[in-house]
């Protein structure tokens, strides 16, 4: 009986491993097209962020992906996320993009994989964490030996958790990318072999690739990998950069194809019609061309992490919460016209036979008509304890990643001047004795008031909120954050501040406060609501000034009266039946008592 039983175990982990032998995959390169098995494969991709989307929502994104007719999706990888703090990670809640792996295998989708330590994205500092901007003589995107010291730390942290998930090793990732349109910012191939040759030491030993916008492909391609372009979709043209620069042969990837773009503060929401776009998708796969499309679904960037754009021919341009993008899923997840033509077009070129799974309806919307609020602390309550110095101290210097710095010192009254702040980032609310007199602004270059001060001794406030790091371009090494530089009052420096830093990174529990009744200054607002059904809503910030709203400890992004956001979303999934509690930290209009919320977004509307 025993030499029975040790037959039976034995044949069943032979049975085993022979199902998980055959469940691997060969994923190359063929001279025309991608071989998966030895057979063309064309993917049909899509990219989809796993932190812009609630974590219980990641599987309806995929069924959606798959009801389009997309075999693959495409996603970054967030330094930020996953190592906020030097030498401590998080994989955990919104961050564990090994389980948005696993889902997207559930759900029969292949992924590309670009976890390259900049993302660019629309995102905080590119995904670069702030803390790198505290290490002397670090140069990010560099041969720099600090720089690719913390780099190879964090990448071979990905590939323990990551590299199993390869293709090649039994799993879904049929791609992973190096760097991230490098030749938009350098040339040096010997960079970019180190980069290739990290990967391969944290496990990534399957297909590598590149990707660069088409003007800068041959800067940002290392020989010997697939280049990619990223914004051309001209099969033609295409074929023929790729062949330059791959040894006359394909494959050819689009690994970013733009049905559309993202919006900033202050300027209109960008939309494009779908039939621009119908026509070359069409030629697109009719070519075999593989594509990725930036973005299927962009969601929300929440909390802090929006980035910003900068150059020398443009102003300081941070970027808003929604990250709808006009992508053929809204942002709430729901199709759009775009979704419906772009899946007609993906049907002609399926085997004959293929039927894409029915469309999932648009998930229910509720509107909540009044919320009442109340103030529950102003910024006497909010800091904790600062630290003293003789000029401001920045963001950096106090180990502030994200949020507010409150800056305050005392000046003799009784005179008036100009107030200059000298490098602000990014926006400034000043009081004096405890009241706003008005702001500053890094958009404007507003970086300057005239005061009249009373009698005595005076409390200056300057309360930065940080709108977000520059995400791309040559100023990725000039990303402090606050008072970068000194505090001018008529024309002589102030000096001997405190800093408090004020990071709004857990929820904070509060009670009301008489004595804000009055108050004409940055304030916490909290109210509770009920509901009895639930459903996507968008809380109304029209009527509102500049701040950031919580939901049940969700932060649900910033607002900002400019526009053209001018609503935040709302995932039911994370609202309760019964009691729902909502914060909102309000920089300008202190005197708003409520809320509303309405069952469709204003992303359109500039004030």
């Amino acid at each position: 009986m025993r030499s029975f039983t040790l037959f039976f175990i034995a044949a069943i982990l032979c049975v085993g491993n022979l199902a998980k032998a055959q469940s691997k995959h060969q994923f190359t390169l063929g001279d025309k097209d991608f071989l998966l098995d030895g057979k063309p494969f064309q993917m049909i991709s899509g990219e989809l962020h796993y932190p812009r989307i609630p974590r219980e929502a990641w599987r309806d994104r995929m069924k959606m992906a798959k009801a389009m007719g997309l075999n693959t999706i495409g996603t970054y990888v967030f330094w930020n996320l996953h190592e906020p703090q030097k030498g401590q990670f998080d994989f955990s809640g919104n961050n564990d993009i090994v389980e948005f792996i696993k889902i997207a295998r559930e759900e029969g989708l292949w992924v590309i994989l670009r976890p390259s330590p900049y993302v660019c994205a629309e995102w905080e500092f590119g995904g670069y964490p702030y803390w790198l901007e505290n290490e002397d003589g670090l140069i990010v995107r560099s041969k720099n030996a600090q720089y690719l010291s913390e780099y190879e730390s964090y990448i071979k942290e990905l590939g323990k958790r990551l590299s199993p998930y390869q293709v090649n090793h039994g799993g879904n990732i049929l791609m992973v990318q190096i760097e991230n349109e490098y030749g938009s910012y350098g040339a040096d191939k010997e960079y970019l072999a180190i980069n290739q040759k990290m990967f391969k030491d944290a496990g990534f030993d399957g297909l590598l690739y590149t990707c660069d916008p088409a003007t800068d492909l041959v800067k940002g391609h290392l020989p010997g990998l697939l280049p990619a372009v990223n914004g051309l979709d001209d099969p033609a043209k295409v074929k023929e950069l790729i062949n330059q620069n791959h040894n006359g042969k394909g494959p050819y990837y689009i690994a970013e194809w733009y049905p559309a773009w993202f919006d900033w503060w202050g300027t209109k929401h960008h939309t494009v019609p779908a039939d621009q776009y119908t026509g070359k998708l069409d030629s697109v796969l009719a070519a075999g061309i593989s594509i990725n499309m930036y973005m299927f679904h962009g969601g929300t960037t929440r909390g802090f992490m929006n980035g910003a754009n900068y150059n020398d021919q443009s102003p300081f341009e941070p970027q808003i919460s929604s990250y709808d993008y006009d992508a053929p899923l809204d942002e709430a997840g729901n199709p759009t016209p775009k979704f419906v033509a772009f899946r007609n077009v993906i049907q002609k070129h399926l085997s004959a036979g293929t039927n894409l799974p029915p469309v999932p309806l648009a998930k229910p919307t509720i509107s909540i008509p009044k919320i009442e609020l109340e103030n529950v602390a102003g910024l006497n309550d909010l800091k904790p304890e600062g630290k003293s110095s003789e000029s401001p101290l920045t963001f950096e210097d106090m180990k502030l990643d994200y949020g507010f710095m409150l800056y305050r010192t005392k000046i003799e009254g009784g005179k008036s001047g100009v107030l200059k702040v000298k490098e602000l980032r990014d926006f400034a609310v000043v009081m004096i004795n405890g009241k706003t007199v008005g702001n500053l602004d890094r958009r404007t270059g507003l970086d300057s008031m005239s005061l009249r001060l009373p009698d005595g001794t005076v409390t200056l406030d300057i309360l930065v909120e940080n709108l977000g790091r520059i995400n791309f371009g040559k100023y990725l090494l000039q990303n402090k954050k606050g008072i970068v530089g000194k505090v001018i009052f008529q024309n002589n420096e102030v000096k001997n501040w405190q800093n408090f830093p004020l990071p709004f990174n857990t929820w904070g529990h509060y009670t009301p406060k008489i004595d804000l009744l009055d108050l004409n200054a940055p304030v916490m607002k909290k109210g509770t609501f009920s509901l009895s059904v639930l459903g996507d809503a968008y809380l109304n910030m029209t009527d509102w000034g500049k701040g950031v709203v919580w939901i049940n400890r969700h932060n649900l992004g910033r607002y900002w009266r400019t526009g053209p956001q001018q609503t935040l979303y709302v995932p039911r999934e994370w609202l309760h039946t019964g009691k729902n509690e909502i914060l909102i930290f309000e920089l300008l209009k202190p005197g708003n008592k409520e809320i509303s919320a309405l069952s469709k977004p204003i992303l359109d509307q500039l004030q």
